[in-house]
């Protein structure tokens, strides 16, 4: 069963941002929150690690729920926005940040994990999308954000499960757009490149200095640069929609 952990209500704006118990999703939810949205967060499993993301955000006295379960369940994401809508109302953004990586031979990888990373990668959309697209059509107003890879557009060798669900993410995002422009709805992603985060750890020092030199901005890219963007679309001109937009410092 999913768990539940709330604070009090209301403030002007809501985002809700998925896998936000750390990296990306983290400094995403905190970024908002700085900028006075009211902010719901999810992780699966990282509970205290999520509980630690609300108590910064309520330390800058901004309304905040925060919910463990699997988003590419749909009785979790069910029961995340009926807690929402009770709390909060209407989203005006949805982040779809949550998802898993996995690295390996094709031919080693199991069904099982096929399966786990694509419910958590992709069909996460779908049961967010779903639950968050009426409201905004019924407002004629919303923003969706979908966190990608750049593996979605040109393949990685060893991780075919991820680049398959992150190019998913890519012809969801162009589909779902043109669907909802005329309700004023814009969709859009980010590629990313490689950015610093715990995902990324696994690489020992010669990896990351090898990968370091493929990338012409000589650098990673920061979990809060992601944060930044991921606001600055959220408020962009909303005209922009339907783009897959790559954030990996020159990289492919």
């Amino acid at each position: 069963m999913p768990e539940l952990h709330t604070a009090a209500p209301h403030a002007l704006k809501t985002v809700l941002v998925t896998g936000a118990s750390r990296g990306i999703g983290r400094e995403t939810a905190l970024r908002f929150a700085r900028e006075g949205w009211q902010v719901a967060i999810t992780c699966k499993s990282r509970t205290q690690e999520l509980l630690a993301v609300q108590k910064q955000i309520q330390s800058l006295n901004i309304p905040c729920l925060a919910f463990t379960g699997n988003m590419g369940r749909m009785e979790d994401c069910e029961h995340l926005f009926s807690l929402i809508h009770r709390q909060f109302g209407s989203l005006d953004a949805l982040v779809n940040n949550a998802g898993i990586s996995h690295i390996g031979l094709f031919q080693d990888m199991s069904y099982d994990e096929w399966q786990d990373l694509i419910q958590s990668d992709l069909t996460s959309l779908f049961c967010c999308c779903k639950l968050a697209v009426p409201s905004m059509i019924r407002r004629q107003s919303g923003k969706i954000i979908n966190i990608s890879s750049v593996w979605g557009i040109c393949g990685a060798s060893c991780e075919v499960a991820y680049s398959a669900a992150k190019g998913g993410i890519h012809a969801f995002t162009r589909a779902l757009a043109k669907e909802l422009a005329p309700s004023h709805i814009q969709v859009n992603a980010i590629a990313c490149g490689a950015i610093d985060t715990e995902m990324n750890q696994w690489m020992d020092e010669e990896e990351k200095n090898a990968l370091l030199e493929e990338i012409p901005a000589g650098r990673m890219g920061k979990p809060s640069e992601v944060a930044d963007f991921i606001y600055q679309l959220c408020t962009a001109n909303p005209y922009l929609t339907g783009q897959v937009i790559a954030l990996d410092g020159g990289w492919i």
